[in-house]
């Protein structure tokens, strides 16, 4: 068991892109020059000349590689043609089978491509197309979630399946600390992947009062009550706020498109209205009743206890994991 670097990184340490716009230039580029892999979040919508900004403002503020995180179960094909076209790092993947013509695509423009999976299923057909490194999600995951089984029982069975391949596989749900991280590469994870933790940093692009609700509650729910209407059958995990636990039991038959305007926000660019039990988070731009949207988190969250730069959160994870395996297994 020991600390390396993934995919040409310095370290293991991913930042999972927080969407819709919550992993932004700022977080990514941070993340970046702490040795990690940050990842954009690219709209849910085909906007390839937008995205190439946010590509492009990020390598304004890092020389540092990063990637772009895509939701295949939106329109993205001019996304990732923009993506390539400006040639990231790594492009991540996820809800959605990814195709071998994308991934010989990409790598024949120097990017390596990294699926997210939910399930053994999910893994195999990735390692059979060929991708560069897999992003193993457990259920304990924040926001959306597309398998049902625990991150360390499945863990450990992608590893065996990768076997002697040059795969690294990338654990992911409910890790916040270097305890997380030490767990992970015992069950044979070469890397780890966080969301709730990079959320609640100073450069995320999160509304303040989502930061302050991550430090107050501790408790989460795998739920389906928001964004049912735009994006069906999505599970997610989010905050008990005294609004979800007023709300857990919508009826099935609901959903947010007859619902009351509850705020607006400014999301990649384009003016949006947010209906009670949209999916969508308050951003820094967010109006209107905050504790009534969606608030995703992990299960960890109830570790987090302060807002911190995200270049001290991978600090922090690295030198952390590295005194815990000379402290407590070096002599095993």
């Amino acid at each position: 068991m020991a600390l390396r670097g993934i995919l040409g990184f310095e370290y293991g340490i991913v930042q999972a892109p927080l969407g819709p716009d919550i992993s932004g230039p700022e977080l990514v580029a941070a993340v970046a020059n702490a040795g990690g892999l940050g990842l954009l979040r690219a709209p849910d919508w085909e906007s390839p000349e937008y995205l190439k900004e946010l590509i492009r403002k990020t390598r304004g503020l890092t020389d540092k590689p990063f990637g772009v995180g895509v939701v295949l179960a939106f329109p993205h094909e001019e996304n990732v043609k923009a993506i390539l076209e400006e040639k990231v790092a790594v492009l991540q993947v996820y809800w959605g089978e990814c195709p071998q013509d994308l991934v010989v695509e990409a790598h024949r423009a120097g990017v390596k491509v990294v699926p997210q999976v939910g399930s053994i299923e999910e893994a195999k057909k990735a390692i059979d197309v060929g991708v560069d490194a897999i992003i193993v999600q457990g259920r304990e995951a924040g926001g959306h979630v597309i398998g049902q089984e625990a991150l360390f029982p499945l863990l450990p069975r992608v590893v065996d399946l990768v076997g002697d391949q040059d795969i690294p596989v990338i654990a992911a749900g409910g890790i916040v600390d270097a305890r997380g991280y030490v767990a992970a590469l015992a069950l044979g994870a070469e890397g780890v992947s966080l969301g709730t933790r990079f959320l609640a940093t100073e450069e995320s692009y999160a509304h303040p009062l989502y930061k302050k609700k991550l430090i107050e509650f501790e408790r989460t729910e795998y739920t389906d009550i928001f964004g049912r209407a735009r994006w069906p059958n999505a599970p997610h995990r989010v905050l008990q706020t005294p609004f979800f636990n007023e709300w857990k039991s919508l009826p099935a038959h609901e959903n947010e498109a007859n619902q009351p305007v509850i705020g607006l926000s400014t999301i990649h660019g384009k003016e949006k209205e947010i209906r009670r039990f949209a999916g969508t988070v308050p951003n820094l731009t967010t109006t209107g009743d905050i504790e009534s949207m969606a608030l995703y988190a992990g299960e960890g969250v109830g570790l987090i206890k302060e807002i911190l730069p995200a270049g001290e959160v991978v600090k922090r994870l690295v030198e952390g994991a590295q005194l815990l395996i000379q402290q407590k297994f070096s002599e095993i």
